[in-house]
């Protein structure tokens, strides 16, 4: 399996004493879309800007297709496309005139470029409004223009911040179905940071979870939904009054793998629905917590994000330290 991407015990410390990766090892095969999911703060834009060339590592190694990233980095800038979580069209200009500047930017032969701007117009489904200023663009196709630029190459690898950050259900379908019909045409290696886990759930072959700069779990989708092996308990509280000890002693139940408190939801990661039930039951009513509705569910994405990753009201079983500190995810 060929590897657009190749990390190997990668590490960046800012100002000598802030870690922000922490020997990243990671690979990611040619032609697949791989998400790399973490809490803010957690590194992934970093690992990002080092793939996409802008940073350089405090040390380790990184390769694209077998390419030194770190001492060819120009020779890697010719077959990437990045688009930042920033905006990066200017909105006075039209959507043609953007790309017509992009594809000067990029380099794009002069004989060349109608041809590649009307090609990445048409990925995009922006062949309509090209001409119409980019201020009058919704919000979900000034996100498919800047891809749009970054698809005027034809990259080997497409690197995705964020990619539908702020777009409703709709608009990011529509990315996300443009993208992958350019993936399938050109066997494009799609890498893209995200906090949606719908996102990451329908569209990527493997996912990588980055914790305080370390990749803590890796694999399909799959793989990683039945590393928990567990049922998922969801009890709707009638108040917010969990406090630290009933999470305790419920942490401490024997049919208890996992305990994870979201607002007034309490996400219980349990062996067998039937045996934990009523002691989680018990220790409730013996604290005098009220219940609205409970769900049983299989693990979800969330559910493995949460379990890996942690939140700041993740409470883990034998760690207790955890429920202080960790980064928030949003």
């Amino acid at each position: 399996m060929v590897l657009a991407i190749d990390v190997r015990q990668i590490t960046k410390i800012y100002d000598g004493k802030i870690r922000a990766l922490d020997g990243v090892d990671l690979e990611v095969n040619a032609a697949d879309v791989f998400a790399l999911l973490g809490p803010n703060g957690s590194g992934k834009t970093t690992l990002m800007r080092i793939l996409t060339t802008q940073f350089r590592p405090t040390s380790g190694e990184a390769y694209s297709f077998g390419i030194d990233i770190i001492r060819n980095d120009a020779w890697v800038r010719k077959m990437i496309g990045y688009v930042p979580q920033e905006t990066s069209v200017w909105t006075d200009i039209s959507g043609f005139e953007n790309l017509l500047i992009y594809s000067k930017i990029y380099g794009v032969p002069s004989s060349r470029r109608k041809k590649s701007i009307s090609d990445a117009l048409q990925i995009m489904g922006l062949e309509e409004m090209a001409d119409g200023l980019v201020k009058k663009y919704s919000g979900g196709m000034v996100r498919r223009l800047e891809i749009a630029c970054a698809l005027l190459v034809k990259p080997k690898i497409l690197f995705l911040d964020e990619p539908t950050i702020g777009l409703d259900p709709s608009a990011r379908k529509a990315v996300w179905e443009n993208l992958i019909f350019f993936k399938n045409e050109y066997g494009t290696t799609i890498f893209f940071n995200t906090h949606y886990m719908d996102e990451a759930d329908l569209y990527s072959d493997h996912i990588a979870i980055i914790k305080r700069g370390k990749i803590v779990k890796s694999g399909t989708v799959n793989d990683l939904k039945h590393s928990l092996h567990s049922e998922v308990l969801l009890l709707d509280l009638k108040s917010h009054a969990l406090d630290e000890t009933a999470l305790t002693d419920i942490r401490a139940l024997d049919c208890v793998r996992d305990v994870v408190v979201s607002d007034s939801e309490l996400r219980v990661f349990i062996d067998d629905a039937d045996t934990a039930l009523p002691k989680i039951m018990e220790t409730l009513w013996r604290k005098g917590i009220s219940i609205k509705k409970i769900t049983t569910t299989r693990p979800t994405l969330d559910d493995v994000f949460l379990n890996y990753a942690g939140s700041i009201t993740a409470v883990r079983k034998h760690s207790p330290q955890n429920a202080k500190g960790a980064p928030a995810w949003d």
